[in-house]
């Protein structure tokens, strides 16, 4: 068996945190344990039922944070559901904004850890790019996340708490308006605060449009969290986004990615990176334990993989690592090899203090997309977005600098590669 470390870390879901005040937060709780919760305080079954059902609306389709604004609840009621239960939000410790739109927040926990999450506008799409654990175990040696330490899974709460909280800032519940100004950031015009139009919820016209599981960490090491965090995204009395707008990003975590396309059944990406053992092995250690081989078999098995639901593969661009014709072709070879219904999006590396590689020339990346392209797959190159305030895609790192087991290791190795 092998010993679990930072290449095979054990998943273990992970309790939430009790208050001190003794109240249960309700946000990451589905509707049935909401109605648990009601009948344990106190009410009978036929009344917890309706005030789930009450309650469950006004947080998770109309946002609100306060039991007072749950108008369909009897007066006396509401301060014994505020005695009792609260609605948690994310600790924002910080905001920033890029010069192309792009915003970045850094978010803390209740037990005092902070992890971040990243909102990229464009013109026809505003994408929300959401954590999955505080630090990560897997020291992919391109990603700046990868030199933290793993702290912990973040809770489904913690989790669609930074969907709520980007809705919150958005002004996308009814009746609400925008506490940043997204919309001239992806060139819409703002409703006026008189504008009908502007409590009318439809899932047509929204800021928030794609959610990517693409932030820190990686989620299939803590999928039962981000299933059911997922869950009530997609929930259709809840935030009711569709799951093709969703994706889920891994490094290759094969086991679990039959199960993530049966009980999520969410878009997947794949964080490639190389398409040779050697590179691979050196810039996403998890391909030691999951081969590339054996990771594609699990590409082409994926659960609801089609020419209209391609599986990404994410591919940075590293100078003279990853970059050559022949990784080009190799990857087009591989791509048909396994018959997968894929599209490769390459990435210009983004750089950080103390990274150990460049990015692909501007014309190496161009030759390379045109290989890839010349096989028939699409292989648009990223444009990078956020790099200002290092948001950009292998830039996410909190201020925790307390270096983990696993970058103690990559680091022991490296001293010993120098040494001959």
């Amino acid at each position: 068996m092998a010993i679990p470390g930072h290449i095979d870390p054990v998943p273990v879901p992970r309790e939430v945190t009790a208050r001190s005040d003794g109240r249960v937060d309700l946000i990451g709780l589905p509707r049935a344990r909401i109605a648990s919760l009601l009948a344990e305080a106190g009410l009978d079954a036929k009344a917890a039922k309706l005030r789930s059902r009450q309650v469950y609306h006004w947080l998770y389709h109309r946002g609100v944070t306060d039991f007072e604004a749950m108008t369909d609840i009897a007066k006396a009621m509401r301060p014994w559901l505020a005695e009792r239960f609260v609605i948690g939000r994310p600790e924002i410790i910080e905001a920033q904004v890029s010069t192309d739109g792009t915003r970045k927040w850094l978010l803390r926990t209740s037990d005092a850890h902070d992890y971040e999450m990243v909102f990229i506008p464009d013109e026809t799409r505003g994408t929300l790019c959401v954590s999955s654990q505080v630090g990560c175990t897997l020291n992919c040696r391109f990603c700046h996340t990868g030199t933290m330490r793993l702290v912990r899974n973040l809770t489904p709460g913690e989790i669609v708490g930074q969907v709520m909280l980007a809705r919150d800032a958005l002004g996308e519940w009814p009746g609400s308006a925008p506490l940043l100004d997204a919309p001239a950031a992806i060139g819409e015009p703002a409703l006026d605060d008189d504008d009908e139009e502007a409590s009318e919820y439809t899932a047509d016209g929204r800021l928030l449009t794609n959610i990517v599981m693409m932030g820190m960490g990686e989620p299939l090491y803590n999928f039962e969290h981000v299933r059911d965090a997922l869950q009530l995204v997609m929930d259709g009395e809840g935030l009711a986004l569709s799951k093709r707008r969703i994706t889920l990003s891994t490094s290759g975590v094969v086991p679990m990615m039959a199960r993530a396309g049966a009980e999520i059944g969410v878009n997947l990406a794949v964080s490639l990176h190389s398409v040779t053992k050697e590179v691979r092995d050196e810039i996403v250690p998890l391909n030691r334990k999951y081969g590339i081989e054996e990771l594609l078999q699990a590409c082409a098995d994926y659960p609801g993989a089609s020419n209209a639901r391609r599986i990404t593969f994410e591919y940075v661009m590293l100078k003279d690592k990853n970059d050559s014709d022949e990784d080009a072709r190799e990857l087009v070879r591989l791509i048909k090899h396994y018959k997968l219904p894929a599209k490769v999006n390459l990435i210009p590396f983004n750089p950080w203090p103390g990274a150990q590689y460049e990015c692909s020339t501007p014309d190496r990346i161009k030759r390379f997309s045109q290989i890839v392209f010349g096989g028939g797959i699409s292989a648009p190159v990223r444009t990078p977005r956020g790099r200002d305030i290092d948001a950009a895609c292998g830039q996410l790192k909190t201020a925790s600098e307390r270096k983990s087991r696993a970058e103690l290791d990559r680091l022991a190795e490296e001293k010993q590669a120098a040494l001959g």
